[in-house]
């Protein structure tokens, strides 16, 4: 099954909180109380979030955190890539890869066009459209991504 980490998940969720509350600065522990996590969880996610210029991190009495841009301007490839590194599906995705077989390896040039498909998508995902209320299963329309895999 191929699922982000539950850190990143949560790292989403409290980014969900503070784009629903734009340019208000909140604590952890008022993080913690508005998303249903505990405070050492959020302050985890938060350190990552604050490297990857996400969030900024505010001190004095009425210190803590607010996003860093527009919610808008942040898309879920950052999110991701903040709290789990370079979007990669494999080994051979990568740009550096380790794997001692991938010069020879019939599947990498596949698998880094499905890696550049998924992430193009959650570059095409902000999020400003993750606190959006979802639309109907009317209006679902699924986008089509268009894919040439080439064959040997």
């Amino acid at each position: 099954m191929l699922r982000v980490t539950k850190l990143t998940d949560y790292a989403t969720v409290v980014l969900t909180v503070l784009a629903a509350r734009p340019g208000e600065v909140l604590s952890a522990s008022d993080l913690a109380e508005h998303s249903g996590l505990e405070t050492p969880t959020v302050s985890k996610v938060l350190k990552p979030l604050a490297q990857a210029g996400l969030v900024e991190g505010l001190r004095g009495v009425h210190g803590g955190y607010r996003l860093s841009r527009d919610a808008a301007e942040i898309s879920l490839v950052e999110i991701v890539e903040a709290m789990e590194g370079p979007l990669a599906m494999t080994e051979c995705s990568q740009s550096e890869s380790q794997c001692g077989i991938a010069q020879k390896c019939g599947a990498r040039a596949n698998w880094r066009l499905i890696n550049d498909v998924v992430s193009d998508a959650l570059r095409g995902f902000t999020l400003a459209q993750m606190i959006a209320p979802p639309p109907s299963s009317d209006d679902v329309r699924r986008r089509p991504i268009a894919v040439q895999v080439a064959t040997r």
